[in-house]
């Protein structure tokens, strides 16, 4: 079960972040109103009556493109623009390049009680800057119940109901030299539009729960080389119960994804019966993740043999392993 939050950020936190440069110009009663999309807004469009292209969510930059053009408008329709814009009920203005800022949009602001703030920084600075700041604090996160571990390098987030032994798998990994970032609940954050961190919470950072032992902590019995505090996740790993009546993927041709928080993450789904080393199969599989990436798919290499050799003339005789 995964459980996803996305957070808002106060316009007070932005004066904080000193990056930002940024000072208070009008507005001060509104220092508490949230923004709540990390992408940011020039409102161009909107200042020349294009209304529908607002984002009320997204913080609003202007420049000298958008000053520049409410100084060329006549008081009256740059009293009227501004006064529109400032009714979309915004998280805030910032003005960049220390440019000076015209009355009528100091003067609305304060009416509407919306932070108006500045920047010394020029418009692509300041943009790449706040960019950052509120992917940071903005990106959704989501929490899930699994293990996540890093194996030859690759972050493997171990997924499958409670019991199927997704936690004694990681210890054994960790026998073997890998290392673990979280058990039972993982923290996962979306940096990116491709790529996802997992981190586990700090009260149980480095521990995990074995049944008949209790809750272990890895770096005091193995050392700090055998834990990370966060790890990228690139490969998820399902553990599912054995079902004879169930066909299992017995060529790996087709890639399953697993999506997280917008992401698509290969995924792999291993039955576990007894008698299956699950750890040589999890290493194996990093190992394969990690052939892919480079370019490498062995099934479809295969496959692609197969159907040579079969238009040569015939392909070899491979017998089936229930048959051997």
């Amino acid at each position: 079960m995964m459980r996803t939050r996305r957070q808002g950020l106060h316009i007070a936190a932005l004066l904080e972040a000193r990056p930002l440069k940024l000072t208070l110009l009008a507005g001060r009663e509104g220092l508490s109103r949230v923004v709540s999309a990390p992408e940011v807004q020039k409102p161009g469009l909107a200042l020349a009556g294009h209304h529908e292209s607002l984002h009320p969510e997204r913080v609003q930059v202007m420049g000298f493109s958008e000053i520049s053009y409410l100084l060329s408008l006549s008081e009256e329709v740059a009293a009227l623009r501004v006064q529109e814009l400032c009714a979309a009920d915004l998280p805030c203005i910032v003005v960049t390049r220390g440019l000076e800022v015209p009355a009528i949009l100091e003067r609305a602001c304060a009416e509407r009680e919306m932070p108006l703030l500045r920047t010394p920084l020029a418009s692509a600075d300041f943009l790449e800057k706040l960019n950052i700041f509120l992917g940071v604090c903005l990106d959704p996160s989501a929490s899930t119940h699994g293990v996540l571990v890093e194996v030859y390098g690759i972050g493997v987030l171990l997924l499958g109901k409670s019991g199927i032994g997704k936690s004694e798998v990681a210890l054994d990994l960790v026998l073997r030299g890998h290392r673990l970032v979280s058990d039972d609940i993982v923290e996962i954050q979306r940096k990116s539009a491709t790529a996802l961190v997992g981190a586990g919470p700090e009260i149980i950072k480095h521990h995990i729960e074995i049944r008949g032992l209790g809750i272990l902590n890895i770096k005091d019995l193995f050392g700090v080389s055998a834990v990370r505090d966060s790890k990228r996740l690139e490969l998820v790993i399902e553990l599912v119960e054995w079902n004879e009546e169930e066909e299992y993927d017995r060529l790996g041709v087709d890639d399953l994804v697993y999506t997280l928080l917008g992401v698509e993450v290969p995924l792999i789904r291993l039955p576990v019966r007894q008698g299956r080393n699950m750890t040589a199969i999890i290493e194996v599989a990093a190992r394969n993740q990690l052939l892919k990436v480079r370019g490498h798919h062995s099934a479809r290499e295969f496959q692609s043999r197969l159907v040579r050799a079969i238009a040569d003339g015939g392909a070899p005789f491979v017998a089936h392993k229930d048959e051997e």
